[in-house]
């Protein structure tokens, strides 16, 4: 005859991988960082100011009018009027749809691809990582601004070729950030685990490897999208940004600067002060971000 013991009732605990920290805390942290909030409130009125914007003060910014060029702020015209007659209160709204999709979409462009390649270097490793990595170094050698307007000059310029252009120049430095993480999560038990119960490389990557990386990839995500707002501000103002009737905030500088000596700050101060706002913006809430992730709270 044979006895079974007897159960105490008790499991055991699989170890898993690192979790984050809590909702309620991780929120309070970011909330706690004022800097962090103030870009958060700073980012959601540009947005609402470039999306809803042209809906409460719509402006005519494909038609020229010479006959009300160069006005000064006035009772007609809040901010004045450019060399062409644009309002340029309407357009700098319309200017700030396409700084903002644009940022957007090439720092998340760039975070992707950047984080994918990455993870596969680092979990790889041996020669696989040393070519990638090389190809990391020798991409960062080479100015971005120099790839843009080398790609500007011989293409015409549009918001999607500048989002992936922009995005596949600004991959590189998310790929090393994302690359150290992945050397450091290999060792792990949870991804030695999954190789020992037959999971596949690609399921170590994309299931383990990525996910506990995503702390360093959200804070590097915010830096990303101010840089290319600050690309795409610097093609604009040397003429090789997206082409008029659309305009951007670089575009505006670039217009109005001829003019700016006469007296005309109507022209440049306006956009200048939206391009400082967001990048202050988003790196006042990638510093919240770096908070609110930091699972072990060493940040005050």
């Amino acid at each position: 005859m044979t006895t079974t013991p007897a159960t105490t009732g008790t499991t055991d605990i699989v170890p898993g991988p690192p979790t984050a920290a809590p909702r309620g805390r991780g929120l309070r942290r970011f909330l706690a960082n004022r800097m962090a909030v103030v870009g958060l409130a700073i980012l959601v009125l540009l947005v609402l100011f470039s999306v809803l914007g042209p809906l409460v003060y719509p402006t005519d910014q494909v038609h020229t009018d010479l006959a009300n060029a160069n006005l000064p702020p006035g009772a007609g015209h809040p901010l004045g009027t450019d060399a062409v007659g644009y309002d340029v209160l309407g357009r700098l709204m319309i200017a700030g749809r396409v700084s903002l999709v644009v940022g957007l979409a090439a720092g998340i462009l760039a975070t992707l691809v950047g984080t994918l390649w990455g993870a596969v270097a680092g979990y790889v490793g041996g020669w696989v990582d040393a070519a990638m990595m090389r190809v990391v170094d020798a991409g960062i050698a080479i100015p971005a601004i120099f790839l843009l307007l080398v790609v500007s000059a011989i293409t015409r310029p549009s918001v999607p070729l500048l989002v992936v252009v922009i995005g596949l120049v600004s991959w590189l430095v998310p790929a090393r950030l994302v690359r150290a993480e992945a050397v450091s999560l290999k060792t792990r038990e949870y991804v030695l685990a999954v190789r020992a119960g037959g999971g596949t490389h690609g399921r170590a990557v994309l299931r383990h490897i990525v996910p506990n990386t995503v702390g360093t990839v959200v804070v590097n995500a915010t830096f990303q999208v101010a840089d290319a707002i600050l690309l795409v501000a610097y093609l604009s103002y040397l003429g090789m940004g997206v082409q008029p009737p659309s305009t951007d905030w670089g575009a505006m500088l670039s217009s109005g600067i001829s003019l700016v000596y006469s007296g005309a700050w109507w022209l440049i101060l306006p956009a200048g002060l939206a391009i400082v706002a967001v990048v202050c913006a988003f790196n006042f809430i990638g510093d919240g971000l770096r908070d609110m992730l930091d699972v072990k709270g060493r940040r005050s």
